[in-house]
């Protein structure tokens, strides 16, 4: 098991959060602290980058889908970006790539 790393940057647009490890059961709780401890404003686009991420679980995925829920409180968007593929799949599987904004690496503002 590889520890979760979860960094922030600001961008123009908005927070950028770069998720790193395992995104599991045991790790899923500290994406959702970070992300819960964000002030997002309106028209803000929080923007999360899985480049790092080398797997996913139905507990991360779920934690996605609680920071998806933060952002829209919020009045504010939510992309994933550099999604891996393998969770890309999973991602389309279950019908969240028609949920989430999904961009390539670099489109992170």
């Amino acid at each position: 098991m590889s520890p979760l790393n979860i960094t922030r940057r600001d961008a123009a647009t908005g927070p950028v959060l770069h998720v790193a490890g395992e995104l599991d059961y045991e790790q899923a709780t500290a994406l959702r602290q970070q992300v819960g401890r964000l002030e997002l404003s309106p028209g803000q686009c929080l923007v999360i980058d899985l480049s790092g991420l080398s797997f996913c679980d139905s507990s991360g995925i779920t934690a996605l889908l609680a920071a998806r829920h933060h952002a829209h409180a919020a009045g504010a968007d939510i992309v994933l970006s550099a999604v891996p593929s393998n969770t890309l799949r999973v991602l389309g599987i279950v019908g969240l790539d028609q949920v989430f904004t999904i961009r390539d690496a670099g489109a992170d503002g």
